[in-house]
């Protein structure tokens, strides 16, 4: 048995082991799990498995203590040091930061308050009418800072209201009538508290990009650089078949203009001479 002030040898043997799978990635994330359901992370991490992505549970103690080793031998890992904190997962990896991030962004879902949590963003109620029959309500909204009131014989919301600010707890009775209203403020998943790639560190609002839009803006950038090389007549593997299309077009153009008889535009000649002969016989006869 490990004496007082002794470290128990399997404690040991886990930090050697969490410090060699960091160094044996490239991408390293801590994730966060709080409150999330038991069931729910089986689930979770199990798809992520399968997806090559598995996810390790450690003890904070833990993972500071491989995080600290693994860092003297990578630097970059030392920012993910103070972010070590709450309910945290260990994420060792291969592939792009940003499709990682993007993986764990949709484990994540909206979730009701149930008062007592404090507020990730400023929680706006929107104007409107509610689904509430007038009575009793319209003072228990009131009470708890809803601008209610009756118009027309239903019970309205007269304004939007920022029922409870970033930051701030959110009340039980608040919690009560955004889950009336099936507001939900909340989100459970996985989240990504920051990510390490090779030697570069990653915070999550850099990496909470939309990559979708991202794709398409690069679609549109693409399409435009293109229509300017095209312009100017500047060669590459993109722009050479439009070029020699317009080329080609330009020249067929020119010789139908010309006269110039070809197998290609012969056929455009006669149905000029056709039109022009047709011009001069009604011109003849007027």
């Amino acid at each position: 048995m490990p004496g007082r002030g002794e470290v128990r040898p399997e404690k040991v043997a886990r930090v050697h082991a969490l410090a060699q799978s960091v160094l044996a990635k490239p991408v390293t994330a801590l994730v966060g799990v709080r409150g999330v359901p038991a069931s729910a992370l089986q689930s979770m991490r199990r798809e992520l498995r399968n997806r090559g992505h598995p996810i390790q549970i450690a003890t904070n103690s833990a993972l500071r203590h491989a995080l600290g080793d693994a860092a003297k031998q990578r630097p970059a890992l030392a920012p993910l040091l103070e972010r070590v904190q709450d309910q945290t997962a260990l994420l060792t990896a291969e592939g792009n930061p940003f499709a990682i991030f993007d993986e764990f962004a949709r484990t994540r879902s909206p979730t009701p308050a149930r008062g007592g949590e404090v507020a990730p963003r400023d929680i706006v109620v929107p104007a409107g009418t509610t689904s509430f029959k007038p009575g009793p309500i319209v003072g228990e909204l009131q009470h708890a800072g809803f601008p209610a009131a009756i118009e027309k014989g239903k019970v309205v919301l007269k304004k939007d209201t920022t029922i409870v600010r970033a930051g701030q707890t959110i009340s039980r009775e608040v919690a009560g009538m955004l889950t009336r209203l099936d507001i939900k403020p909340l989100e459970v998943g996985l989240a990504v508290r920051g990510l390490v790639d090779g030697e570069t560190f990653y915070a999550p609002e850099v990496l909470a990009v939309d990559l979708e839009a991202q794709r398409q803006e690069f679609g549109r950038a693409a399409r435009r650089a293109l229509g300017v090389a095209v312009e100017l007549g500047y060669l590459t593997p993109a722009s050479l078949p439009l070029l020699v299309q317009r080329a080609h077009r330009r020249a067929l153009a020119v010789a139908v203009a010309a006269g110039f008889p070809t197998p290609e535009t012969i056929e455009p000649l006669f149905v000029q001479a056709m039109k022009e002969a047709a011009a001069l016989g009604r011109a003849v006869s007027g």
